[in-house]
């Protein structure tokens, strides 16, 4: 593997009441001390304050699960990226499957949203992949190229070195399915290659790539034994202290 940040991020989803989040991350905060895998907890916007305040001094970075793409504006009950930033956020999630797939978020939208958090200075973990009709139709890898063109391939390599991408099949996301290791690497590989043949070799071998399905205690070694898998953007598991730190220690354990 390269030289890249290997990454365990926790999306609470909707989940935890704002007591307990804030018991989550301090049991983070007390237990995660390894320098070898970069922690990310992304709680509700409810959370968000709290949450940065608590890990303040922590090396945990706060991730917001979604943002708009715009600065300011008349968007009422949505969040801006310069809100995020004001707060002290670091990270924001943009087009996971299920803003993809419920609240119809499109490509076009997604590019706009990526824009408007890189021109606040957020990091972005930017979710590509594929439902499983596709997957079955062997079209995964020209469906997961498309989204990647159409929302992210028109930044500068420069801009993209604040991109994390998370590879998530859909049809393992809160399935209990996960992606076999090798499916993982294939897909993980397929998109190192696009941004190689986009930019160049050296910006491609820094980007982290994050497996996002179903990644559990009992799957996080293998998946992260893959040479292009660098951590894993956790789900359900992430809502446990305990598992969510088995993954983290696993990825730890998995760089050489």
């Amino acid at each position: 593997m390269m030289d890249r940040k290997r990454i365990a991020a926790g999306n609470w989803k909707m989940h935890t009441l704002l007591n307990e989040g804030i018991l989550l991350a301090g049991q983070l905060e007390q237990q995660w001390h390894d320098e070898r895998v970069d922690m990310i907890v992304a709680p509700p916007f409810t959370h968000l304050d709290a949450v940065v305040r608590l890990l303040r001094n922590s090396p945990i970075q706060v991730a917001a699960q979604n943002c708009y793409s715009e600065p300011a504006g008349a968007y009422t009950g949505d969040i801006s990226p310069v809100m995020l930033a004001d707060l002290g956020v670091d990270q924001v999630i943009i087009g996971h499957s299920e803003r993809r797939e419920i609240f119809a978020e499109t490509d076009a939208l997604l590019r706009e949203k990526v824009n408007g958090a890189l021109s606040a200075g957020l990091g972005v973990i930017f979710c590509c992949g594929e439902p499983l009709e596709i997957r079955e139709a062997g079209q995964q890898q020209t469906y997961v190229q498309g989204q990647l063109e159409r929302s992210l391939f028109h930044l500068t390599a420069d801009q993209l070195t604040q991109v994390v991408v998370a590879y998530e099949p859909i049809w393992a996301i809160g399935t209990g399915k996960t992606a076999s290791p090798d499916q993982a690497q294939e897909m993980h590989g397929f998109i190192r290659i696009l941004i190689e043949q986009q930019y160049d070799h050296s910006t491609s071998a820094g980007i982290s790539i994050l497996y996002g399905g179903s990644v559990k205690p009992g799957n996080a070694a293998e998946l992260f034994a893959q040479p292009d898998v660098d951590g894993g953007l956790v789900g359900g598991a992430s809502l446990k202290a305990d598992d969510f730190l088995a993954i983290a220690n696993a990825l730890a354990d998995s760089v050489s």
